[in-house]
């Protein structure tokens, strides 16, 4: 029974393996043709790399929820969680942005033979990820909130990307997602906001009084509506509102 947990977590690093291997199998292929070479769609591969991003949160949710409830905590447990995150939460994002920046560059004039270093930045979420879950090891003080932002939250929204660019119409996001300097921007600042000491609420419950946590149940009430209009794009919505009210309604949780 001991154990249960740590298949669980197991569970979250084979999640995260599959979103790389479906990853790499690309969204955008080249053919070549007599009047030069063409892209053409392949949504299927790394849209699922974003379902199994997210059923790799799901079971990281849920192994600590299995470990409380058979009582089966464990240093070893707190390490092997935080190698499967590594890979779910911190590889697969980097590359998941990385195939998002060779479709953007392929998309100019010239831009397939590009050398791979332009696309290397992507790696610093991986990077920062791997900085993040190792300042969460020595610090007993998150329990109830973190410093920075953690790493399943920064890798979600990194996974919403493929779901909201192969189900929307709407030219702008398009756009911005084709931009190279915006997917550089994102990187930024989402590998900051991992490495950061800002004050960020953890999704956990002292209570159940409505003082204490009123700024969860704002977050769900937004995530609930969001939903509802705004369908994949609630998620980086969500994100942001997220860090809002981690910095203004929740700093007392957050040492």
């Amino acid at each position: 029974m001991k154990q249960i947990p740590n298949i669980f977590t197991l569970l979250n690093l084979v999640f995260g393996c599959m979103a790389i291997i479906v990853t790499l199998q690309q969204g955008v292929g080249i053919r070549y043709t007599p009047e030069g070479a063409q892209l053409f769609e392949i949504p299927e591969a790394i849209y699922m790399a974003s379902v199994f991003m997210g059923l790799a949160g799901l079971v990281d949710f849920l192994d600590g929820f299995v470990a409380r409830l058979f009582k089966a905590t464990s240093a070893m447990g707190k390490q092997l969680d935080s190698l499967a995150d590594m890979v779910s939460f911190g590889a697969a994002p980097g590359f998941l942005l990385y195939q998002f920046l060779r479709r953007s560059f392929a998309q100019d004039e010239g831009g397939i033979d590009v050398g791979f270093w332009v696309f290397l930045p992507a790696l610093l979420v991986p990077c920062a990820a791997a900085w993040r879950l190792a300042k969460f090891n020595i610090d007993d003080s998150q329990q109830y909130g973190f410093k920075g932002v953690p790493t399943p939250a920064a890798a979600l929204l990194i996974a919403s990307l493929p779901l909201i660019y192969w189900n929307t119409s709407n030219e702008t996001i398009l756009a911005l997602l084709h931009n190279k300097w915006v997917l550089y921007g994102l990187i930024l600042l989402v590998s900051w906001l991992m490495v950061s000491n800002l004050p960020i609420m953890a999704l956990k419950f002292k209570d159940f009084t409505i003082k204490n946590n009123l700024p969860k149940i704002i977050l769900l009430a937004t995530a609930l509506i969001a939903a509802v209009f705004l369908q994949w794009l609630a998620v980086p919505v969500v994100f942001l509102v997220y860090i809002i009210l981690s910095l203004t309604l929740n700093k007392k949780e957050s040492a």
